[in-house]
């Protein structure tokens, strides 16, 4: 037999590995160096288009959220309610049902609050707070919980798309809140503070404990933070969305009833997002409009996901986001408006376009061509 050497292979330019395994470390180096990368880009557009210095750019994102106690505690409540509406979406999107409605859920959820503090406050039936607090709470929640699982039964029983069908729930909720706001407003669109006499269902602490007003919601968001990783983690039901987000079929075949996981599932982050509409419309606005979920329903969706569905993983990135955002308001406010909202905008998206590309290098790693002789032997 005599042997015949083969000709070399030429292999593509490169090809895309997926990592098996990457120590935590260098993930965290690799995030860190994605963001640093992202103000070296947006340092050099600011010079650009503004002949600004961007280190004092960067000065002013950073006092937008630590300059002073209030602007501090403003932030971590805004961290507080964002955080609260991605835990509201992380079973769903781990369960792989795509929960495009939070912010109608939690429109839908302070709707419920609303309602109960003009019905039972001081317009309506004026019940005590003891008594007022509980049915308002209670409400909010089951007024959340509906709006959640409806697109999960239609889907459960009839496979239709969820997340078109809570994507166009989004626009009925706006509807109806704006139709309830015309009518409690006598054709104002504004509210105004509910109860503000009386303060009748207000979810606060008391002046002395909370001068902001903001401590509550943050306690209860972070004892809520605790609740869905223990929940996600620990539990039977956590283990059953786990199984069929990996593989309905695998789910099936092990006995996992998938519908009742589905529809229990959107039940729970339905619920969570009327907890974070009770939160903004009882614990920190007292009023209600259609802009009261704020766009945090979306927002709340990238945070989750960055995550990588951990609760706790969403602290950070809920804060990067809510950091840039009060940072790129700072920016408009002290520079007189040069940079407008639209500018400012845009160096929020390079810095969130850095951080999420980055989790590509993390689970992947690109191999180049190489060229290699081997040697068949016939």
């Amino acid at each position: 037999m005599e042997n015949i050497k083969a000709k070399s292979t030429r292999e593509p330019l490169f090809h895309i590995v997926k990592r098996t395994d990457i120590p935590f470390w260098k993930a965290w180096l690799i995030r860190i160096a994605a963001v640093l990368a992202a103000l070296v880009v947006c340092g050099i557009i600011i010079v650009l288009l503004t002949g600004k210095n961007p280190f004092e750019m960067y000065k002013f994102m950073f006092e937008g959220s630590f300059k002073t106690e209030r602007k501090f505690w403003k932030m971590i409540q805004d961290l507080a309610m964002l955080l609260c509406i991605a835990l509201a979406v992380t079973p769903a999107f781990k369960m792989r049902f795509w929960n495009i409605g939070a912010e109608g859920q939690v429109l839908i959820g302070g709707l419920g609050a609303a309602i109960c503090m003009k019905l039972l406050g001081d317009d309506g039936a004026q019940l005590p707070n003891e008594l007022l607090l509980p049915i308002t709470i209670i409400t909010a929640i089951l007024f959340g919980a509906v709006w959640g699982v409806i697109p999960s039964i239609f889907k459960a029983n009839w496979n239709t798309n969820e997340t078109l069908f809570t994507l166009m729930m989004n626009y009925i909720a706006i509807q109806i809140i704006a139709y309830f706001t015309f009518i409690w407003s006598s054709g104002s669109n504004t509210v105004g503070k509910i109860n503000a006499t009386s303060h009748a269902g207000w979810l606060q602490l008391p002046k002395e404990a909370d001068k902001y007003g903001y401590l509550l919601n943050i306690i209860i968001v972070a004892g809520l933070t605790i609740l869905l990783f223990l929940y996600l983690r620990y539990s039977k039901q956590g283990y059953e969305i786990s199984v069929v987000g990996e593989s309905v079929n695998t789910a099936r075949y092990i006995g996992i009833n998938v519908k009742k996981v589905v529809i229990r599932t959107m039940l729970i982050s339905g619920a969570l997002c009327g907890i974070a509409g009770l939160l903004l419309v009882s614990g920190t606005d007292q009023s209600i409009t259609a802009e009261t979920a704020g766009g945090r329903g979306y927002t709340a969706i990238m945070v989750s996901w960055l995550a990588k569905f951990n609760p706790f993983y969403m602290i950070l990135t809920a804060f990067i986001v809510v950091f840039l955002q009060r940072g790129a308001d700072e920016l408009q406010t002290q520079t007189n408006r040069i940079i407008n909202a639209d500018f400012a905008d845009i160096l929020i998206a390079i810095i969130i376009f850095f951080i999420i590309g980055c989790e590509f290098f993390i689970n992947y790693s690109i191999k180049f061509r190489s060229h290699k002789k081997k040697e068949v032997e016939a």
